[in-house]
């Protein structure tokens, strides 16, 4: 099964392919979209949705996992991060991928065993569990590694963490 792993973002998503196999998971492809500040918005969301469309016709994922939002002070960049969001779920939506919504707890619940942990503890263990052969050029890169790990693991387990957290 291929997991698609999202981590949002305007100028710079994250998108990650993992191949899980019984109990294996192997880094597929893994990258950044990002869009050109000098162009329009709609064309900046234009080009997060041809390029979502793009990695899911080539790798046709199952299951999607994306990461829910945070607001922080900055609600604009808030709001224009939820509009690329809802592209890609959007895309997801109409290719038929199943939608997973972790939040970051969530996901650093799975990824290290504490929901506050550190992001460096989280791109620890994505070099641990999937050992990836192409060097990760972004932290955006990792956070759509982790979702999609954390969407693979035991569906038992994801609806304890969803209770829990």
């Amino acid at each position: 099964m291929n997991i698609l792993g999202i981590d949002p973002g305007y100028e710079r998503l994250g998108v990650a392919i993992i191949k899980k196999e019984s109990d294996q998971e192997s880094l597929v492809y893994s990258d950044c979209v990002e869009t050109d500040r000098s162009l329009d918005h709609y064309t900046r969301l234009e080009t997060v949705g041809k390029e979502i469309k793009k990695v899911i016709n080539q790798f046709t994922p199952s299951l999607m996992a994306i990461e829910t939002l945070l607001f922080n002070k900055n609600h604009k960049t808030a709001l224009l991060v939820a509009e690329a969001r809802g592209v890609v779920l959007f895309q997801a939506a109409v290719s038929g991928v199943e939608v997973y919504e972790l939040s970051p707890l969530q996901i650093k619940q799975a990824m290290t065993g504490y929901g506050r942990g550190e992001k460096k503890q989280v791109k620890e263990m994505v070099d641990r569990l999937i050992k990836p052969e192409k060097k990760i050029k972004h932290d955006d890169e990792y956070d759509a590694i982790a979702a999609a790990l954390a969407a693979g693991a035991d569906s038992l387990y994801l609806a304890r963490l969803k209770k829990t957290l």
